[in-house]
């Protein structure tokens, strides 16, 4: 029989690699034969790096940038054998694991040290760059990465605005006499998974703010601020993003992508099974065994799972969901067009005790899930 594993993490729990190892000990207890391809998946949020570097064959480039709070960090990125793809996770410069708890306010920070990782590899022959933006600590619309590419924001006086959200408010014009003209050649897809438009109700402000910090007065300010930014990019640029699904997504980043890079954004797990190479791995395969942490009705909102599956069913092979928990009705396990779905767990305890039994739940998990092949 021929397997394909292909999971998300278990965040806090198991890297992609680990399940693959886990599953694969479990099938071939009983099937020591099996043809195994161990292919670990993201969806262009946090830990994607890593999953990635072999797909593109990529070395670790790591250079000093700015952090979100403009403090000089170590930051790498994958650049690819013959350094014209590189991929770019923008929680390893702008991210919230970056700061502290009592750091975190999203009207002090800045994407700078995006634009930086993005310049140095457009500098260095990238031609073709993917970016990751989940996990970002900020709502600058993208003002701090444009700052770096040579972009600068000005307000009605004429003084240049230091690229953080709460100057979002105060951009009169843009001045962009100084961008490389080595961007004109790269082609950007932005990994971004949300719906969200810019500002509004349903604005990056108003739906993320909260948790990078902001309070409620600062939100409003900061929702108003994008929809001026917004404003000023359409009348500099003559591009209105404001509404594209997505241009909200990391803090207004998938906008600023858009009109800075002239991005394309896409679904990240798309991108990554596209690297994978995924159709031909599927090819003659008997099951596709996936999972993640948990399985929720948000699985089939763009999370690693749902991208599997779309790509499963299309070729013609079952799914099988081996999840750390399953909170899914049968219903809702169907509407997903799992084949198999089933909680890791067998044993009642903490949070902590689930988490250092993975390994060994998901090995017996797999073993009897391969024990129901073997009858059938």
């Amino acid at each position: 029989m021929k397997f394909v594993i292909a999971p998300d993490k278990y965040k806090g729990s198991l890297t992609g690699s680990q399940f693959c190892e886990a599953v694969e000990n479990g099938i071939r207890r009983v099937f020591p034969q099996a043809q195994i391809l161990k292919k670990p998946l993201a969806d262009g949020g946090d830990g994607t790096l890593e999953v990635v570097q072999d797909y593109l064959r990529a070395s670790l480039e790591t250079i000093k940038v700015k952090d979100p709070l403009f403090r000089d960090i170590e930051a790498g990125y994958l650049l690819s054998k013959d350094k014209k793809t590189a991929y770019i996770e923008m929680s390893e410069a702008s991210g919230y694991k970056l700061l502290r708890k009592e750091e975190m306010n999203c009207m002090h920070t800045t994407t700078l040290g995006t634009g930086q990782l993005l310049m140095d590899a457009v500098t260095k022959g990238a031609l073709n760059i993917v970016l990751g933006i989940g996990g970002s600590a900020t709502n600058d619309g993208g003002m701090g990465m444009a700052s770096a590419l040579g972009y600068a924001f000005l307000d009605t006086d004429g003084n240049r605005l230091q690229p953080v959200g709460k100057n979002l408010i105060h951009v009169n014009h843009v001045v962009d006499d100084k961008t490389s003209s080595l961007l004109e050649k790269v082609q950007v897809k932005v990994a971004c998974d949300v719906n969200n438009p810019l500002y509004g109700k349903n604005g990056a402000a108003h739906v993320y703010g909260a948790q990078k910090g902001a309070s409620p007065e600062e939100i409003e300010m900061l929702d108003r601020g994008l929809e001026n930014f917004a404003n000023v990019l359409q009348s500099h640029f003559g591009k209105d993003v404001r509404d594209v699904p997505g241009s909200g997504a990391a803090g207004g980043m998938g906008a600023g992508a858009m009109t800075f890079l002239n991005a394309q954004l896409v679904s990240g797990v798309d991108l990554v099974l596209e690297m994978a190479d995924f159709d031909l791995v599927l090819k003659d395969a008997d099951w596709l065994i996936t999972g993640e942490g948990q399985l929720d009705k948000q699985t089939a909102a763009g999370k690693t799972i749902a991208g599997v599956v779309k790509t499963a069913k299309a070729a013609g092979v079952p799914v099988a969901a081996l999840c750390g928990s399953v909170n899914a009705s049968i219903q809702q396990i169907q509407e997903m067009g799992l084949d198999y779905a089933v909680s890791v767990l067998n044993q009642v305890g903490s949070l902590e005790d689930a988490k250092a039994n993975s390994f060994s739940n998901l090995e017996q998990a797999s073993f009897n899930f391969a024990k129901l092949l073997k009858v059938r």
